[in-house]
């Protein structure tokens, strides 16, 4: 397997995980000494490991009540990278597009890229940028005219034009956070080889 194609496994996620917080936990203001992390659950998505955990401390208590110490960190199963996903605490499903986009500037494929093209193609460009304008009317004249000069040959919008075809959201998202890495290569490699 290429370097560019190693995945991270679960446990060097959670290695990565354990390390950071061995590191960032003493660097914080504690009331007392710093809480010893305890990962509790792991959980994998497309774009990485959820990583979930807790203080130790609290692991054994029997009763929860009190200030939780604890959360959550995605590490990217590509490059190992570490970051604080706000959304993920809300179930927000569309954090994942959020995490390309802005970690990657992998924006989520056009849904009316495919349906604008086809028009196109069929019954010409008047009638693509009337279905484009009805579906998107955030897009002005002359934006709608690019999007179809663009999509009409096979490529995908710019996403500053994709976005205006998407619904607009209550609230803006809340921005995701890298925290470290990414891990180097020689590090990813040694860790395939160990799972």
């Amino acid at each position: 397997m290429a370097d560019d194609e190693t995945v991270i496994s679960k446990e060097r996620a959670v290695e990565l995980i354990e390390s950071f917080l061995a590191r960032e936990l003493p660097t914080q203001p504690w009331r007392g000494s710093a809480p010893t992390p305890d990962v509790y659950h792991v959980e994998e998505r497309a774009v990485g490991w959820l990583v979930f955990w807790r203080s130790a401390e609290q692991a054994r208590a029997r009763d929860v009540r009190g200030s939780f110490v604890g959360g959550h960190y995605l590490v990217d199963r590509h490059d190992g990278s570490i970051h604080y996903v706000p959304a993920v605490g809300w179930e927000d499903e569309g954090w994942e597009e959020q995490y390309l986009l802005q970690t990657k500037g992998i924006g989520p494929r056009d849904p009316l890229a495919s349906s604008v093209r086809a028009l196109v193609h069929s019954v010409g460009v008047a009638a693509a940028m009337s279905h484009l304008r009805k579906q998107a009317p955030r897009l002005s004249l002359q934006e709608a005219k690019a999007y179809v000069t663009t999509v009409q040959d096979g490529a995908e919008p710019p996403e500053e034009l994709a976005s205006l075809t998407r619904k607009e959201t209550k609230w803006p998202p809340l921005p995701i956070e890298t925290l470290a890495g990414p891990v180097q290569r020689a590090e990813r490699r040694d860790a395939g080889d160990a799972s």
